[in-house]
Formats: C-alpha cells, sequence, structure tokens
C-alpha cells in the first residue's frame, strides 16, 4: 500500500480508501466484516461511510452501514487500525431520497449538525471521528450528475462560516479530528478556507468529489485549490458504479450489479458513455491490463488525489480494485486515454 497526507494533518492515509455504501443493500454485516478484514489485512487505513447509507437511501435501511462498521470497530484493537470517516447530510431539495433522515431536517445549522454527529457516533461505536465531512452543500449547487449552475436567488441556506464554526466546536470537543467537504464546488471550498484563515477556526482538509475516466470535471477548476492550497481529493466513484469494468458492455446487465438494479444511475449507461467505456476496455486489453486496475491507476497518479475510495460487493472484486495501487500505466497507455479524452470528454458529469 502508499499513502499520502491528508491535507495539512500528520495523518497518513491509505492511497485506496474502502467505501462502503453498499453495506446493508447488497452487502450483509457478514460480508462488511469481511471486507474490512480484507483491506486493512493489505494496509487500507481510510474508511469512508455516511449517515445516510446504504445507497440507494431508503428508511428502511438508514444507518445500516455504520452500524455494519461499528460492530466491526467494537472488536478488540479494530479501531486503532482505521481513520473513520463519515458525512451529515445535507438539506434535501434536490436528493429528495434522503427527506427521511431527521423528517427532513438536515440543514447544516448546530441543531441538525450535533444530532447527526450524535447518531453517527453512536452507530460507529467510537468517540471520535477522524474526518467529518459534509456530504452535500447546504445551498443550491450543480452536483449529483447536475450539469450547469442555476442561481437561486435570496435562498434560505446555512451561511458558511455558521456551519464552520459548528464544525470547529466540534473538532474542540475532541469529537472529531479533522472535517472535510463533499460534492463541492471551487466557491465552496475557497469560502470554507477563507473564513479558517481570517477567523482562526479548523480548516478543511479534504473535498470528496466524483472523479474517474468518465468524469474528469475536477480537473477545470478543484484540482488547482487542491494542490496550492492542501485540500486533496477524496475521489469517489473511481469505477463509475463498475461500468469502467466494461461488464455492461453490449447492453449486459449483470444480475445484482448496481446498473442493473437501479436506474437512478443511468447517467453510466448510454452510446456515448458506452463508447468511451470500449475504447478505455480496448486500452487495457492492448497492454495487458485488468480494465477496472487501468481506470483506478490513472485515479491513484493524479496528484490532486489523496485517496481513491473503491467500492466492492464481492471479495473478488474488492481484491482486484486494492491490487490496483501496484498497477503502473505505461506512458503510451496514458497518451492513448487521452487521447480517448479528447474525443470523448466527460460524457459522465
Amino acid at each position: 500500500m502508499r499513502y499520502r497526507k491528508l491535507g495539512n494533518t500528520d495523518l497518513d492515509v491509505s492511497l485506496i480508501a474502502l467505501g462502503t455504501m453498499t453495506w446493508g443493500e447488497q452487502n450483509s454485516e457478514a460480508d462488511a466484516h469481511a471486507q474490512l478484514d480484507y483491506a486493512v489485512a493489505h494496509g487500507v487505513n481510510l474508511i469512508d461511510t455516511a449517515e445516510m447509507y446504504p445507497v440507494p437511501p431508503r428508511p428502511e435501511t438508514q444507518g445500516a452501514t455504520e452500524r455494519y462498521i461499528g460492530s466491526w470497530l467494537a472488536r478488540p484493537g479494530n479501531r486503532e487500525r482505521v481513520l473513520i470517516a463519515t458525512k451529515a447530510a445535507g438539506p434535501s431539495r434536490k436528493l429528495i431520497q434522503a427527506r427521511h433522515l431527521r423528517g427532513g431536517n438536515t440543514r447544516h445549522d448546530r441543531a441538525n449538525l450535533e444530532a447527526a454527529l450524535h447518531d453517527s457516533l453512536r452507530r460507529l461505536n467510537t468517540d471520535v471521528i477522524d474526518l467529518y465531512q459534509l456530504h452535500w452543500p447546504d445551498r443550491s449547487a450543480n452536483h449529483f450528475g447536475e450539469l450547469g449552475y442555476r442561481h437561486v436567488p435570496d435562498e434560505d441556506s446555512v451561511p458558511i462560516l455558521e456551519t464552520l464554526t459548528v464544525l470547529d466546536g466540534f473538532v474542540k470537543a475532541g469529537k472529531v479530528r479533522h472535517i472535510g467537504l463533499s460534492n463541492e464546488t471551487p466557491w465552496g471550498i475557497t469560502r470554507f478556507l477563507q473564513h479558517a484563515e481570517t477567523t482562526g477556526l479548523a480548516r478543511v482538509v479534504s473535498v470528496q468529489n466524483p472523479y474517474n475516466l468518465l468524469n474528469r470535471t475536477f480537473e477545470v477548476g478543484n484540482a488547482e485549490i487542491a494542490i496550492r492550497e492542501n485540500v486533496g481529493l477524496l475521489a469517489y466513484s473511481p469505477l463509475a458504479f463498475g461500468a469502467l469494468s466494461g461488464k455492461y458492455l453490449g447492453g449486459a446487465n449483470p444480475p445484482g450489479a448496481r446498473l442493473t438494479l437501479w436506474d437512478r444511475f443511468a447517467r453510466y449507461k448510454g452510446e456515448v458513455p458506452e463508447t468511451a467505456i470500449a475504447a478505455y476496455v480496448g486500452v487495457a486489453r492492448k497492454y495487458g491490463l485488468d480494465p477496472a486496475q487501468l481506470a483506478l491507476a490513472y485515479v491513484n497518479e493524479q496528484p490532486f488525489v489523496t485517496s481513491n475510495i473503491i467500492g466492492a460487493t464481492s471479495l473478488e472484486q474488492l481484491a482486484t480494485d486494492i491490487a490496483s495501487v501496484d498497477v503502473r500505466l505505461p506512458p503510451e497507455a496514458v497518451e492513448e486515454i487521452e487521447a480517448i479524452h479528447a474525443r470523448t470528454p466527460n460524457p459522465c458529469p
């Protein structure tokens, strides 16, 4: 395993992080524990989850993912082996599936963030969360596949300074070690950093946004901030929900796979994405690489990436994904990847 510093902290996080959003929906508690055991044995030390998980979010399963992690953490010695990252949901203006959380009270104000943190600590069976993230902004912004920015004049959103003050209190209370953002824009990251600099409040150390061969929009504005301000990317959906493995090519719908089960991830399907995916799979085959490992290895090598969050529904998938840390792409393969990107840029933002 390789490790990188988490922002400006003294924490070394594994280049491969373990994502958990299938636990409680596609994976059982026993599956979750087996994945944790395997990942940690192979050097993974960053575990990412969220109060909203599993996905798709449903009232009947909400919180199960954190509970599964919590029961694993309860085993002697396990808490000291990992860093736990979780996320507090934002307002359900767009993500209507999250309206069951706290009766829809998921704004980033003191009352709701305190409730979210308390419940996550309880489910995770821990006294402190190593990285506490805002799952998406309190304000309206383009995320979760939405293109373009549609301004909402006079929107009733919690000011960033107010939210940061609450998060700083969590850090000072010893309940959170560091704070991060997710599904955030260059403007949002910059505002959090400006407030931290001028007030002395806690500084965000990471941003968790989508990044993969089908969606490299992070490079446009956020990558420069990530490098210059030391707010590295925790890349999620690095395989575009498994699409970059090539398993859906030719109209295939593998039983039990996410894009087979749920239409909500349809942005990773279609003629243009399929053309790009087929080309990337072709590059992998040409150089004798597993298509999933090629896609992950590309993410691993980006200088703005702190950790690459992989998710799996089987130990076989997990082993393949973790092993991508040892894959180095030939320069010729990278050139071909860039040529495909130039022809079909960001077909799945």
